[in-house]
């Protein structure tokens, strides 16, 4: 079953969209699998799946570093530290074994 998810993104500062990160959620590790998301957003934008989660998380243009937060309760939408920061720029990131992704904050 594919599920066709659009992010949500909730806006923490404001951000010009020339400078907007993207990014792309897929059922499979590594970024493989079915494309089940995509969104973007500036700094400061936590971009959410609501009730949906993923297994990996493709990103590029993050400016800073971007911030993973797992699926379940307590770190829904980007809250209660993330499981995951990578730099800027571009690449994937992967949920650890037996949770998925629900969130990433763009910084």
């Amino acid at each position: 079953m594919q599920f066709n998810f659009i992010f949500v993104a909730t806006v923490l500062a404001a951000a010009s969209q020339a400078m907007a990160a993207t990014v792309t959620g897929f059922a499979g590790a590594d970024c493989t699998g079915s494309n089940v998301a995509s969104g973007s957003g500036g700094a400061g934008t936590c971009l959410t799946l609501g009730s949906a989660s993923v297994k990996s998380i493709s990103y590029s243009g993050v400016p800073n570093q971007i911030q993973f937060f797992i699926s379940g309760g307590g770190h829904d939408s980007c809250t209660n530290g993330a499981q995951l920061t990578l730099g800027g720029g571009s690449g994937c990131g992967t949920a650890p074994a037996g949770v998925n992704w629900e969130s990433v904050l763009i910084t």
